[in-house]
């Protein structure tokens, strides 16, 4: 699992400009199966993305299609987790 950090190096009028792309994009990963949760930081310097990946790699992979990525409107650090205690409830985003 990973937690995927973005942090905006563009103003937020550029920002604002590439919304639309960027929400279809985390659209293609939610039906996939491979995000879990998304949203801004607050304030408003980037956004975080919980994603469920097989590794690294494909982290990666994904976050390159990222209208964000490829605009160079953000930044991205990629952080890798092993969920050791969770709610119940979320056990069915755990891989084991």
């Amino acid at each position: 699992m990973f937690i995927i950090s973005l942090t905006y190096k563009a103003s937020l009028d550029e920002v604002e400009r590439y919304i639309a792309e960027h929400s279809i994009f985390l659209q293609k990963y939610y039906d996939s199966g491979h995000f879990i949760a998304s949203g801004r930081k607050m304030p408003r310097t980037g956004g975080i993305i919980i994603a469920n990946a097989s590794s690294k790699n494909e982290a990666e992979q994904i976050i390159s299609e990222d209208p964000f990525y490829t605009q160079q409107i953000a930044d991205y650090e990629i952080i890798e987790f092993i969920p050791s205690k969770h709610n119940e409830n979320f056990k069915r985003f755990i891989k084991d």
